[in-house]
């Protein structure tokens, strides 16, 4: 099974080696030369070339103040460009204990060493739970294997994957050039009902649904209950649109921290009020 997997893996990037192997720079040194295609614990080992490691680090708006996970992180590239282009913190994973040497000393070459620590580590046992940015290209069954876990960090956490989604977890972007990689944001969990206070005079319930980021729902004030226009959760930001009893639509704006909500809504005249939710 591991063999097959591996060579599935393989089947699946060879089309993106030639371009691969004309732009690889060589990341080893004169104690370990890591080879393209080298087979790892669940995987083979293909490095995701510069160009696309730093659209996937941009799509995740990657800043000074965050802490950037690499999981699997072969030579170090994506660990080191987080820290040296974006200034970021960032640790990288990898079980290959060569390969873990090599990439810290990779890390050390390029000045960021003080930034950047590689782990010789298994991505399944250590803990990632801190990270801001999490970064990966594994298997599609690992991806989902680690979905779980993903879906435990803290709301607003932006993971992207390399050539491989994450099964029914949709995508939030889907990155095509110059090679395929996907990009998320943990949602908050938002499922169930709000009592709602200072939107409307009358008793406002909200009740919503959910499927990982995907959401909908109804906005119950007093006797009267609306489908909510336009729902969208992007991380622990909540949105949508709402008309009240004249039938005058208004925006909502929430962020939600556990059992709680506060934000704001446009009012009749388009001015912001203030407007708190709690779990019932």
């Amino acid at each position: 099974m591991k063999a097959l997997k591996v060579w599935l893996f393989f089947l699946s990037t060879l089309f993106a080696l030639n371009t691969l192997a004309q732009n690889y720079v060589e990341g080893g040194d004169d104690k370990y030369k890591p080879r393209v295609g080298q087979e790892g614990k669940d995987v083979v080992w293909v490095p995701t070339s510069n160009e696309l490691l730093a659209t996937m680090l941009r799509t995740a708006k990657v800043t000074p103040n965050d802490l950037v996970y690499d999981l699997g992180s072969g030579d170090g590239r994506i660990a080191i460009a987080a820290a040296k282009d974006f200034g970021a913190r960032s640790v990288g994973i990898e079980f290959n204990p060569e390969m873990a040497k090599l990439a810290q000393r990779n890390a050390d070459r390029s000045g960021v060493g003080d930034r950047v620590k590689i782990i010789n580590g298994d991505i399944f046992k250590e803990d990632f739970s801190k990270a801001t940015v999490v970064t990966m290209y594994l298997l599609p069954d690992l991806n989902i294997a680690l979905r779980p876990t993903i879906l435990k960090m803290k709301p607003g956490t932006r993971v992207t994957s390399h050539a491989f989604s994450m099964g029914e977890w949709e995508a939030d972007i889907e990155i095509d050039s110059p090679a395929k990689a996907f990009y998320w944001v943990v949602p908050a969990q938002v499922a169930g009902e709000w009592d709602i206070s200072g939107m409307e005079p009358a008793k406002t319930i909200l009740k919503l649904s959910q499927h990982y980021q995907k959401i909908g729902g109804t906005l119950q004030i007093g006797d009267e209950s609306q489908t909510l226009l336009n729902p969208k959760l992007d991380g622990v930001k909540l949105s949508f649109t709402y008309l009240d009893r004249n039938k005058v639509p208004h925006s909502v704006i929430l962020t939600v921290d556990n059992k709680e909500m506060k934000g704001v809504y446009k009012g009749r005249y388009y001015n912001d009020n203030a407007i708190t939710g709690k779990r019932l």
